[in-house]
């Protein structure tokens, strides 16, 4: 049996564990088109409007995150994984988490296509849930929010992932500057055996390009190939075109 309207309402405010001063906003961003359409003129407003302002909340509030998660971060990898943390499938996967689909206003058409598991119904729904909260509670609301749906995420990015991106695309540079690929030099092995650290260096023949220093040797090699990317970046962004 399909809940209320009131019903609907407590169920997602508990899943979200917020409640609303102002019920509009949270109706407006649950409501979707296809149910405005099918209201014949007693709905008339989608969440279209805020899955915008939503958008926007969360490219803000996602940034600022990385940039404290991350503080040596360049610009193209926060990029990326703002990116990756934002997409259509992680947005989608978060609002799978809270059951989201479910509380869900669609219209009937919608209803029967699956409308209440599709992915971009799903992750617009989940931003114009953050524009809602932020017009409703204001920036600290939203970020509570984020930090309970993102926070999990953000602290399960590891290195190593950020290195497989930086070894890739520094390979992919070394192929197109100079025909092969970089080699890594391990230099140096410090620290009592619980704590070792590993010093390597990253090389195309006899020319350093950079150095990296982590707590395992393939550790050490990424941050070198971070480096060596910065370091060749800065070198093209100075050379005269």
């Amino acid at each position: 049996m399909r809940m209320s309207r009131e019903e609907l309402l407590e169920g997602i405010e508990k899943a979200l564990d917020y409640r609303f001063s102002n019920r509009e906003h949270l109706i407006e961003a649950l409501t979707h088109r296809s149910f405005v359409n099918e209201s014949r003129g007693s709905v008339c407003r989608d969440n279209q409007r805020l899955e915008f302002f939503g958008d926007a909340v969360l490219g803000l509030l996602v940034s600022r995150r990385l940039l404290t998660r991350f503080p040596s971060m360049g610009e193209g990898d926060l990029s990326r994984f703002r990116a990756s943390l934002v997409d259509e499938s992680a947005l989608a996967g978060i609002a799978e988490g809270v059951d989201l689909g479910k509380f869900l206003f669609l219209g009937r058409g919608e209803e029967k296509t699956g409308g209440r598991k599709k992915k971009s119904i799903l992750s617009d729904g989940l931003e114009a849930l953050m524009a809602a909260v932020y017009l409703d509670g204001g920036i600290e609301a939203a970020e509570q929010l984020v930090d309970r749906f993102f926070g999990p995420l953000l602290e399960s990015i590891e290195i190593d992932a950020i290195g497989r991106d930086n070894k890739t695309r520094f390979q992919e540079l070394c192929h197109a500057l100079y025909g092969k690929a970089p080699q890594y030099v391990l230099e140096d092995i410090s620290g009592p055996d619980h704590d070792r650290l590993f010093a390597v260096t990253a090389r195309i023949g006899e020319t350093y390009l950079g150095r990296g220093v982590g707590k395992s040797k393939k550790e050490a090699e990424q941050a070198a190939a971070r480096e060596a990317l910065r370091g060749i970046e800065e070198r093209e962004r100075s050379e005269p075109s």
